[in-house]
């Protein structure tokens, strides 16, 4: 297949371009810069200029494809709500090139629109409605739109997804940490965020394209959900710093916008990904890679 990638030059986007090629797929990745054209080039992919708010170039080089996965988010998140409400027009742009024929689109999404308290979310739970201050869950809304249309869209859902590079929220932590001298949790720290290796990722979203059930969702989870305070406590071991609760109301004020996402548990499943896909995790988790995470090298 020729597929489009957006974000094929970001952390998850530039393992799934290699794991397409590697399968031997064609890829062609979405490149906003020079240097994001030449790092495709070197991988082996072709370059389609464009960004995320440019929907002509989104719908042209899903047009030229054979199937289309969406990585591309902008992660300022700032404007974390704004940004929601771009990923949704852009999905809808792929969409529009793709309906009335059979080719794929793959959607990016976060475990986190389902939450499910006192269980683990699954496949089956729908997202939480945008309009009730899950903004992430346009994503989800716009695929399963086109699904309506008749595309055949489908969903992979993300944890925090890491190597020893990067660790998703979590590399943001590590970088309040440093700056305020604690590594801190809030309350007892016994929620709970699910996890997976990059490596584990990128295999997934090429098996989630080759099968490509429409309406489906995925979930990318290796470890159903690793308590927060293990992840704090591993922090404040690589930085050398004290470990230290918080309290919700001070959250906000230690956290700053990554406080919206401190005392959620959100455990969730990939077992029915595992038997619909035959995908089975099996790199280092989260802990094991941040007790060896480059951030503390510095």
């Amino acid at each position: 297949m020729r597929v489009f990638v957006t974000g094929a030059t970001g952390f998850i986007g530039s393992a799934v371009v290699q794991e397409l090629i590697n399968a031997g797929h064609q890829v062609l990745g979405l490149a906003r810069s020079d240097a994001g054209a030449k790092s495709l080039v070197a991988a082996g992919a072709q370059v389609h200029r464009g960004d995320l708010e440019d929907l002509g170039s989104l719908r042209s080089g899903a047009a030229m494809s054979d199937g289309v996965i969406h990585c591309a988010f902008n992660h300022d998140f700032s404007k974390y709500a704004a940004n929601c409400e771009v990923d949704r027009h852009a999905i809808e742009a792929l969409g529009s090139a793709l309906t009335g024929s059979d080719r794929p689109l793959i959607v990016t999404s976060g475990t986190a629109v389902a939450l499910t308290p006192g269980r683990l979310a699954t496949e089956e739970d729908a997202p939480i409605p945008s309009s009730t201050g899950i903004p992430r869950s346009a994503s989800e809304e716009a695929a399963a739109s086109m699904a309506q249309r008749g595309v055949r869209a489908s969903v992979v859902r993300l944890p925090q997804v890491h190597d020893r590079v990067k660790q998703g929220l979590v590399t943001y932590m590590i970088a309040i940490a440093r700056e305020k001298g604690v590594s801190a949790f809030v309350g007892d720290g016994l929620y709970r965020w699910p996890a997976v290796h990059l490596l584990d990722t990128a295999p997934l979203y090429r098996m989630a394209l080759e099968k490509c059930e429409r309406g489906a969702r995925y979930h990318a989870v290796g470890e159903e959900g690793v308590p927060f305070r293990e992840i704090a406590d591993a922090i404040g071991r690589g930085l050398n710093v004290p470990v230290v609760a918080k309290s919700p109301e001070e959250a906000a004020d230690h956290f700053g916008w990554l406080g919206f996402f401190m005392g959620i548990d959100c455990p969730a499943s990939s077992a029915q990904t595992q038997e619909r896909l035959g995908w089975r995790p099996t790199q280092p988790g989260l802990i094991a890679d941040l007790e060896h995470a480059h951030d503390f090298e510095t």
